[in-house]
């Protein structure tokens, strides 16, 4: 018997495999895989739907047991958010779906490594994609999931999430997340 993360997994890989869209786990759940101890149910992904409709992808999930977490007009939230949120009706586990856009995302899909998550092929962000992406969440958490994957995965490319956190700095028009980074680095090499 699987997990209920497992069989939402299942669930929605079986879906986007059959739209043939690129995916990716990140979030909570990517930072469970590569060593940070937290307790979460919700599930994060982005999806690069193409030139597919977002409703496409609806109404695929909704026939899958996928049902949609807003009620408000959905077009205008996923055009204000570009997130889709469900519930997996049989885990009862809410589903976030981030629709992906040119830059940051795409360079995550690409680098985007495949895990098993109890039997289900699972492609999931790299630990070096998920520290960045948790460091600018900036979190309380977000840090604290950050640093646990950092002591955890001691031969970690340093200079992947530097770059990407740089990149960000000069997009976002922000100076503090590669500051941010080595303080982390810094930390995670102090534990270990």
């Amino acid at each position: 018997m699987r997990s209920p993360v497992a069989e939402l997994l299942g669930a929605l890989s079986a879906v986007l495999d059959r739209l043939g869209v690129g995916w990716y786990l990140f979030g909570a759940q990517a930072a469970l895989l590569y060593g940070a101890a937290r307790l979460t149910a919700d599930v994060d992904v982005t999806v690069d739907l193409g030139p597919r409709a977002a409703s496409a992808l609806v109404a695929a999930l909704t026939a899958a047991g996928f049902e949609l977490r807003v009620r408000d007009d959905l077009d205008a939230f996923i055009a204000r958010t570009r997130v889709v949120p469900l519930v997996h009706l049989p885990s009862g586990l809410p589903l976030d779906i981030v629709l992906a856009g040119p830059g940051p995302e795409e360079m995550f899909l690409r680098r985007a490594r495949r895990h098993e998550v109890e039997g289900v092929p699972v492609p999931v962000a790299s630990p070096e994609d998920v520290v960045a992406m948790k460091i600018l969440a900036g979190r309380p958490k977000d840090l604290e999931d950050a640093l646990a994957i950092l002591v955890a995965n001691r031969g970690l490319d340093t200079v992947l999430p530097r770059d990407t956190l740089r990149l960000l700095e000069q997009a976002l028009d922000r100076s503090d997340l590669v500051s941010a980074f080595e303080e982390l680095a810094r930390r995670a090499r102090q534990e270990g």
